[in-house]
């Protein structure tokens, strides 16, 4: 589909709420690393930048190219890449912003890569998640692992992860799944296509994840990234790789761009869903909007339309319809969620709704005193509902 046969209403909407814009690392030669190499400690300056450097550990199935500005590009590659990169976060960083530039960006001004490691192997990329983990205390061993969205390079991907683990202090060892996503706004199709494609990719990350010593692993899909992850786990339903699904502490489509009838069909195939398994939906996501009549009207599993169907498969909905705006990137950007993510109480709610609870929860008493915490509203999963008749 290219940008001219859109309606310029659909164009307009979506230069205002599309999901990525373009980003660039801003490497040098020196700063790519053999696989054996030490990586340097970050120099870390309050005024000139970075304020920190994240490690993000990335497995893709784009094509390597020649470019260090994206070490890799959209074309689709046959065999998963791996690398890791460190990401600076600059001085002037506010909280759910990817400050980035498209040209070479200011270590004082806009996130930029500090270094660039490619790995040879997935055994190299599991022993270089293993060394960061044996750094932490034994029960802080997690891996977080983050799917991103349509319209997206691997730029705007290992930002946005590295955006959400510093703003939500996440102690867990970041790791992002990067599917050769076009990252141009009339390419929609070709997004969905490479989707599709990307989930042989993120299936094999997920069983590679698994051999690691994290104690717990968080899955999360942002938009279209919430396609992959729900065709991944079909993939590894259908191929008798169900184990994976006990290492999974927990997945979280966040404004997923699914089809209803899709989604459905995808949960039949896959059988148990990993548990706890959380759609974070919004009836004011515009994007979905715009993306529902790309598609001939057809419903979106996060556009808040579907919220009892959610509920009927035993998936725990958090409504974000009247937080902090409840956009499409809600999930990274609103202050609410990060205070109450610090606090422990999303995790909180998110555990103890998956196991008790008789009806729908909605966030008051301990998490009053964060600003805009009653606006999220938990929707539990019927078969609760029923437990507690």
């Amino acid at each position: 589909m290219s940008l001219l046969r859109l309606p310029a209403f659909l164009l307009f909407v979506l230069l205002l709420a599309g999901c990525g814009g373009r980003a660039v690392l801003g490497l040098d030669a020196h700063d790519v690393l053999q696989a054996s190499a030490a990586v340097p400690a970050p120099v870390i300056n309050d005024k000139t930048g970075p304020k920190a450097v994240i490690p993000i550990f990335v497995a893709t199935s784009r094509a390597r190219s020649n470019n260090l500005a994206l070490p890799y590009s959209s074309e689709r590659s046959p065999t998963l890449n791996f690398a890791r990169v460190d990401v600076g976060i600059p001085p002037n960083h506010k909280n759910g912003e990817v400050e980035k530039a498209s040209v070479k960006p200011d270590p004082a001004r806009n996130f930029v890569a500090t270094s660039f490691q490619p790995y040879p192997s997935g055994q190299v990329f599991i022993d270089r998640i293993n060394a960061e983990l044996a750094r932490r205390p034994e029960d802080k061993r997690e891996i977080f692992i983050f799917v991103h969205g349509y319209n997206n390079n691997f730029a705007d991907g290992v930002f946005r992860e590295a955006q959400i683990a510093y703003d939500y202090s996440l102690p867990a060892v970041a790791v992002h799944y990067s599917w050769p996503s076009a990252a141009t706004l009339g390419l929609y199709v070709y997004d969905r296509d490479s989707a599709t494609y990307g989930r042989e990719g993120l299936a094999e990350l997920l069983q590679l994840i698994t051999r690691t010593n994290a104690t717990r692993i968080l899955l999360v899909g942002h938009s279209m990234g919430s396609f992959v992850v729900m065709e991944a786990l079909t993939k590894l339903a259908e191929t008798g790789h169900k184990d994976v699904f006990r290492r999974l502490s927990g997945v979280m489509l966040a404004a997923p761009d699914i089809d209803v009838d899709v989604f459905q069909a995808q949960v039949a195939d896959i059988g148990q869903l990993p548990r706890p398994f959380v759609v974070l939906a919004s009836r004011a996501d515009r994007a979905l909007g715009v993306s529902k009549r790309i598609v001939g009207g057809h419903a979106r599993v996060g556009d808040g339309s579907s919220i009892p169907m959610l509920q009927n498969l035993g998936i725990l909905v958090l409504d974000a319809s009247q937080l902090d705006g409840g956009s499409h990137g809600v999930f990274a950007s609103s202050p609410t969620l990060m205070a109450m993510a610090r606090s422990g109480e999303l995790t909180r709610h998110i555990l103890e709704g998956d196991e008790t609870g008789t009806g729908q929860a909605i966030l008051a008493d301990e998490t009053s005193a964060i600003a805009g915490a009653a606006s999220l509203v938990f929707y539990l999963p019927a078969r609760i509902l029923g437990a507690g008749r």
